[in-house]
């Protein structure tokens, strides 16, 4: 059992790699919610919340990531 928990645990190289493609896929997220931001002319209240409420949300996952380092 224990060559299958070996197999399964993720080494810290594969752990970093990964926290890079996520925070990769969050700035991704940020310049694409800013693009949208510049389109819209004239963004309701509920328009700019839902913006805010992802650009928070992604925000959040970069600083839980960070808590990892």
């Amino acid at each position: 059992m224990a060559g299958d928990d070996e197999k399964n645990a993720l080494s810290s190289k594969d752990f970093d790699m990964l926290k890079h493609d996520i925070r990769n896929q969050l700035s991704n997220i940020q310049l694409a919610l800013e693009g949208l931001k510049y389109e819209v002319d004239d963004p309701n209240n509920d328009l700019a919340l839902y913006f805010d409420s992802m650009s928070q949300s992604a925000k959040k996952i970069d600083k839980l990531l960070g808590g990892f380092e």
